[in-house]
């Protein structure tokens, strides 16, 4: 299984879609038993979501950047909070 993202060990974008593209290839390859590829799709899901949560937080910090009498302006930018309720830089 791929290391849990925690605040002392975060797993970058990257290392998710590395792994994301590991697992599917070994689901792909259909040379794993049904139990494991269960496995795999659980944290195939789980990375994807991963990833899909990083590209939404990069979206917020560039609607950040703003427009202002023809000038880009960086507007102070507000972390997200993730389901536990903790902000999210």
């Amino acid at each position: 299984m791929a290391k849990k993202e925690t605040k002392e060990n975060p797993v970058s974008f990257e290392e998710a879609i590395l792994k994301l593209e590991q697992i599917v290839g070994e689901l792909e390859s259909g040379d794993v038993p049904l139990e494991t590829a269960i496995e795999l799709f659980q944290e195939g899901m789980l990375m994807s979501q991963l990833c899909s949560q990083k590209l939404e937080q990069v979206e917020q910090k560039i609607e950040a950047l703003v427009e202002e009498n023809g000038e880009l302006r960086k507007k102070p930018f507000v972390g997200i909070t993730d389901d536990s309720g903790d902000t999210v830089e």
